[in-house]
């Protein structure tokens, strides 16, 4: 399964080539700081990586985590914000739509995420995780999961993470099939 993922990342990442030229010369034009956004997140067997994305927010938003801290819609140890003023203006469309992720083929193909599995969580929050939530580090973090095509925005913690816990004992290529269809359903929709 781990080899058709990559093959099949390779595949999409040659296919994203041009939007990757076209978001590098969007974000690089609007907003200075690097084009990818690199971060430490935890995967399978708590073992950290350097997570990609296309960087959707100002250079220092990191530093301003603590500024907005009072704003955080979500519960538990993640923080979330739907309308985060640290978003640039592409960085909204690119995080809205779900592009910004893209990236993340770069680590399927190094083999620490796969096309479906929890979200992997940055070090601080993951470190946060009660547990008896500790099985969704048994599998490979996923670009797509449950809890995005369920709503990622109004989804609790505490449901965020049992859907993970069910995801890991219904996984199957059929079950990992529907989660990739349901989310190309979202992208596609966010986007139009």
């Amino acid at each position: 399964e781990m080899i058709i993922d990559k093959i099949f990342a390779i595949l999409l990442l040659f296919a994203t080539f041009p939007l990757w030229i076209v978001f590098y010369l969007l974000i690089k034009l609007t907003s200075s700081g690097p084009f990818l956004f690199r971060q430490k997140r935890l995967g399978k067997d708590k073992k950290p990586f350097v997570f990609y994305k296309f960087r959707t927010m100002v250079k220092n938003a990191e530093d301003l985590k603590y500024k907005i801290y009072h704003l955080n819609e979500a519960d538990g140890p993640a923080f979330k914000i739907r309308n985060d003023p640290r978003y640039t203006k592409i960085g909204r469309f690119l995080a809205r739509s779900g592009l910004d992720e893209i990236p993340q083929l770069i680590n399927v193909i190094k083999g620490e995420m796969a096309f479906v599995g929890p979200r992997p969580l940055p070090v601080s929050e993951a470190k946060k995780v009660p547990k008896k939530y500790d099985r969704r580090f048994s599998v490979l973090p996923g670009m797509s999961s449950l809890w995005v095509i369920k709503g990622a925005d109004h989804l609790s913690f505490k449901k965020w993470m049992e859907d993970d816990l069910e995801y890991i004992k219904n996984k199957s290529f059929l079950y990992d099939l529907k989660i990739m269809i349901l989310t190309v359903w979202m992208l596609l929709k966010n986007i139009s």
